[in-house]
């Protein structure tokens, strides 16, 4: 076994939003350092195929159909987890959705919609996640480069809900710390490749790439390696952190 693959033997993963996009990532690159890998979300197909995809290359992965926003629905997923594979060692809160609406547009439904996936569902999977985690365990909430800056687009369900996600990881990783002994930080991704950001235009693209001082999009399995550093005894002195991912665009 190579030592990327001992990173994080013995330890079970949970993640949500592993149907596509980054999700689909995660599951590869926890799965390739070793951890047992729990993917959740809504669309069933789309989870057994990325299980599937991550069985094919030599890993383990259970699917579970739930909905991050349904406090139950959480509880489901890691009582699942804790039976097929024994504990849950790491959370990836990676559920997530995106409008695109003026704000004197955007309807109360709307931006509740977002909201309720991308912070409340963070939190919902990162309690029931916490409850049974053991000391040392970690929870790694995605973010965005959105939650600092903006990229022309409206955005404020989308921004505000990421923003909150930061918070959040903030006030979990105090709480957490010493009584409970769990690490919580964030990733915050630029542009990638994702379910997302599909229906962007070539000149939508062109002009938040020219943004980006690494002069690209970011390739899926680079976010994926930073969330198993994060969640790895690499990172062990690290919580409440929010790492960026995102080519420069920050500091742009």
């Amino acid at each position: 076994m190579s030592t990327t693959a001992q990173r994080l033997a013995d330890r079970v993963a949970v993640i949500s939003g592993g149907s596509s996009g980054l999700g689909v990532h995660f599951a590869h690159g926890f799965a390739r350092a070793g951890a047992r890998v729990v993917i959740c979300g809504r669309r069933g197909e789309l989870l057994e195929r990325t299980a599937r995809q991550v069985r094919d290359a030599g890993g383990r992965c259970l699917a579970v159909t739930a909905d991050v926003t349904d406090v139950q629905q959480c509880e489901h997923v890691v009582t699942a987890a804790r039976e097929a594979f024994g504990h849950v060692d790491i959370l990836v809160n990676n559920a997530g959705i995106g409008t695109a609406v003026p704000a004197l547009r955007e309807t109360p439904e709307q931006f509740g919609q977002v909201v309720d996936v991308n912070l409340l569902g963070t939190y919902w999977m990162a309690q029931a996640c916490a409850r049974v985690m053991r000391p040392g365990s970690s929870v790694i909430n995605v973010s965005s480069v959105l939650a600092s800056v903006t990229a022309g687009l409206p955005q404020a369900a989308y921004t505000a809900s990421k923003a909150g996600v930061e918070g959040l990881t903030r006030d979990l990783a105090q709480q957490w710390a010493g009584r409970k002994g769990i690490r919580v930080n964030a990733l915050a991704p630029g542009l990638f490749e994702s379910e997302m950001t599909s229906g962007y235009t070539e000149e939508y693209l062109s002009a938040v790439i020219a943004r980006v001082p690494l002069g690209r999009q970011g390739r899926g399995e680079e976010v994926a390696d930073a969330a198993v550093f994060l969640a790895s005894d690499a990172a062990s002195y690290i919580t409440g952190a929010v790492l960026p991912v995102d080519g420069g665009m920050r500091i742009a």
